[in-house]
C-alpha cells in the first residue's frame, strides 16, 4: 500500500478544509497509508466547522507547530513560514525513505515571499531539496464526460510573459520534451506518445509576420527532436489558438476525436488556460523529474472563501486518487525489474 503525505499548504487557506473533505471519502482514505503534514489545533478547529470531513483525531498527522497568528482568508508572513514548514517537514521525511508520495495543498507565494522563502512556488522547492535541476510541471485531468485522459506539460511556470522568450531556449525545450516522453512512457504506459507542441506566437509566427522565433529556431528544433526521439509522434508548431481545439473536444465527447497523448505549452497560461476552462475543478498538477511521487490540486489558497466551509475538494480528491495510481504504477514497473 502507497505511504502518502499531505503537506496541509497555508493554513488560511482552503488547503486544510479540502484534505479533511477529501479524506472523508473511505474509497480514498483506504487505498493508502496517508498522514498529514500539519498542525493539530488547526485540523481540529477546521473540522469543528464543517458538516462532513474526516475526524483529525483518527488520521496520521506530523504535528509542526504554526509561528505566530494566522487570520483565516489573509495570508501572512506566519502562515506563509508555516505552510513552508509543512512541506519542508514532508519532503525530508519522503527523502529518508517514510513516504513514497508526496500530495501538496495550496500555499500563497506572497506568503513564503513575507516570511523569507523566495521561490516562484512549491515545485522550485521540491526540486532544490531533492537535488534535482531536470524537473517539469505537468497537468493531468480525466474528462467525466469521456473517461479521455488530458495531459499538458509546460515548458516555461511562474515568470513574466516578458521573460518568456528569453527563457525559452532550445535547452529547455529539449530538457521538457524528453521529460514529457519518459513521463507518458513509463507513468502511463504509452510506449508511442503522439505530442502536441504549441508555437510561441499567434498564428505561430505565420512566417515571420507575428514573431521570428518559429522560423529563427523553433522549428529546426522540432526537427531536430523528431530525430532524436523517433518513438514519439512530435507534431506541431500548432498554433496556440487551435491547439486545444481537439482536446475540448475529446473532454467534451463532441464526435470522434483522434486527440494527442501529450502536449507541450511554452508558456503559463498558453497551457493553463485551456486546462482550468476544461479541468478546473478536477486537474491535477504532477511535478515529473522528481525522485518521488508529487501532485497537487490545481487551484490555490482560495482566501476569499477560506473557512466559509463551501471549498470544492474534487480536484484535492483527484490529486490523491491520481498520486496513488502512479505509486501502485511505479510499485508494479518495480517489481516486474526486480528492484
Amino acid at each position: 500500500m502507497p505511504r502518502l503525505v499531505i503537506s496541509m499548504g497555508d493554513p488560511a487557506g482552503i488547503g486544510t478544509e479540502v484534505i479533511l473533505k477529501a479524506l472523508a471519502d473511505p474509497a480514498i482514505s483506504q487505498q493508502a497509508e496517508i498522514t498529514i503534514a500539519g498542525n493539530r489545533n488547526i485540523l481540529l478547529e477546521t473540522y469543528d466547522r464543517l458538516d462532513s470531513a474526516a475526524n483529525p483525531e483518527n488520521l496520521n498527522l506530523l504535528h509542526i507547530e504554526t509561528p505566530g497568528s494566522i487570520t483565516l482568508g489573509t495570508g501572512n508572513a506566519a502562515s506563509g513560514e508555516a505552510g513552508f514548514r509543512y512541506l519542508e517537514t514532508a519532503i525530508d521525511r519522503t527523502l529518508s525513505g517514510e513516504f513514497d508520495v508526496i500530495v501538496t495543498a495550496p500555499i500563497a507565494k506572497s506568503a513564503w515571499k513575507a516570511a523569507g522563502h523566495i521561490y516562484p512556488g512549491q515545485t522550485e522547492l521540491l526540486a532544490e531539496k531533492a537535488g534535482v535541476n531536470r524537473f517539469g510541471m505537468m497537468f493531468v485531468a480525466r474528462s467525466p464526460h469521456t473517461d479521455w485522459e488530458l495531459r499538458a506539460l509546460l515548458a516555461t511556470t511562474h515568470i513574466p510573459l516578458s521573460q518568456v522568450p528569453e527563457k525559452l531556449t532550445p535547452e529547455v525545450l529539449t530538457l521538457k520534451l524528453d521529460l514529457l516522453i519518459e513521463s507518458l512512457q513509463d507513468s502511463f504506459g504509452i510506449t508511442q506518445p503522439r505530442i502536441a507542441i504549441a508555437g510561441l506566437n499567434p498564428h505561430s509566427g505565420e512566417q515571420g509576420q507575428l514573431g521570428r522565433e518559429e522560423i529563427d529556431w523553433i522549428s529546426d528544433w522540432l526537427e531536430a527532436m523528431r530525430d532524436r526521439f523517433p518513438q514519439a509522434q512530435l507534431d506541431g508548431l500548432s498554433p496556440p489558438d487551435t491547439m486545444w481545439v481537439k482536446p475540448g473536444q475529446a473532454w467534451f465527447g463532441l464526435g470522434q476525436v483522434n486527440a494527442h497523448d501529450g502536449y507541450l505549452a511554452l508558456y503559463h497560461d498558453q497551457g493553463l488556460i485551456p486546462v482550468k476552462l476544461m479541468a478546473f475543478d478536477r486537474a491535477v498538477n504532477t511535478s515529473i523529474g522528481l525522485p518521488f511521487i508529487r501532485t497537487s490540486p490545481d487551484h490555490g489558497t482560495a482566501f476569499d472563501i477560506a473557512g466559509k466551509g463551501i471549498a470544492d475538494a474534487t480536484s484535492m480528491k483527484a490529486a490523491i486518487e491520481f498520486a496513488i495510481r502512479l505509486a501502485k504504477r511505479k510499485a508494479l514497473s518495480q517489481s516486474m525489474k526486480g528492484i
